[in-house]
């Protein structure tokens, strides 16, 4: 087995950061028109959040509670049974949905067996996301590059920003100073930076009262190992480089630790009353909005 040690110097890092963000940015006019399709496809199904609230449309009856006020009966549906019920109504206050896609040089990773890299992936959910909130009257924002914008272009005007800030701000997490209480913050990520640090931000971000959804950017060939024979491996990160000569043998080790972070991430979230969505790049992007819409809309909790 032989190491190799790559050593990179400030000045290629900080030159790798900006082509990286460059190439990103040259990125988004195109995924703006595969998200906006994707979402086009969707928009017509999606209800918006079916809460109890005091919008002015009709959500469903149910059984009056006593001590309620007696002028939410509604006496004709009352009359067809033995019971009492009472009208609900919708919300429909606007709500501010933060949205926010990694940026690491991890997510450039695409395998073989995967159409598109994590990063492709990630940003054609976010603004495939990001349309059909502000199509369904929600406030939607990106931290760090806008604020919370209640426009129905408001997809159109994030990737104009990105475009503008060379891809957005390269940071592993989103910044947190801008989204206020009970707001909802969705990121994209493929959270492979040191789990400590994840979990540091999410903790910080759930104790500011934000409601949050993890929607985890997996290649098929990260969760699946099939890398045998001599093989080379590098840290995007670092540049560092570990060559083995039969990495099939590495294989066990390396997908219980796969696991073990998934299940920590997925265990974090249920805590938090958070939820954990996992996505894979050689699925369908349609998939991975769908669950989005299921759990934004407050119709199930938790992992998928």
């Amino acid at each position: 087995m032989a190491l190799t040690v790559g050593t990179v110097t400030e000045h290629e890092k900080g030159t790798g950061v900006l082509a990286r963000a460059r190439a990103r940015a040259a990125l988004i006019p195109d995924l703006l028109v595969d998200a906006q399709r994707i979402a086009n496809t969707m928009v017509s199904g999606w209800h918006g959040r079916r809460r109890r609230g005091i919008g002015d449309t009709f959500w469903q009856f149910r059984p009056y509670d006593v001590g309620e006020s007696m002028a939410r009966i509604d006496w004709r549906r009352s009359a067809r049974d033995d019971a009492i019920y009472v009208r609900d109504q919708e919300w429909e206050a606007a709500h501010t949905v933060w949205i926010w896609a990694d940026n690491s040089p991890s997510m450039l990773y695409k395998s073989e067996t995967a159409e598109v890299s994590k990063q492709s992936r990630s940003l054609v959910l976010a603004l495939a996301l990001a349309e059909v909130l502000a199509k369904s009257g929600e406030r939607v924002g990106w931290p760090g590059v806008t604020g919370a914008l209640s426009n129905r272009n408001a997809a159109e005007r994030i990737s104009a920003e990105l475009i503008a800030t060379d891809g957005g701000t390269d940071s592993s997490s989103p910044q947190l100073e801008q989204i206020r209480n009970r707001s909802e913050l969705v990121v994209f990520s493929d959270f492979l930076d040191p789990l400590e640090d994840t979990l540091k931000w999410v903790d910080q971000a759930a104790q500011q009262g934000i409601h949050g959804t993890l929607v985890q950017i997996i290649d098929p060939a990260e969760e699946r190992f099939p890398f045998a024979g001599r093989t080379e491996f590098r840290d995007p990160e670092t540049g560092a480089k570990l060559t083995f000569g039969r990495a099939e043998t590495l294989s066990a080790d390396y997908l219980n630790l796969f696991a073990a972070r998934r299940e920590t991430l997925a265990d974090t979230c249920k805590s938090l009353g958070w939820n954990h969505i996992v996505h894979h790049t050689d699925t369908l992007a349609s998939t991975a909005l769908v669950a989005l819409h299921v759990r934004l809309a407050g119709e199930g909790k938790g992992t998928s």
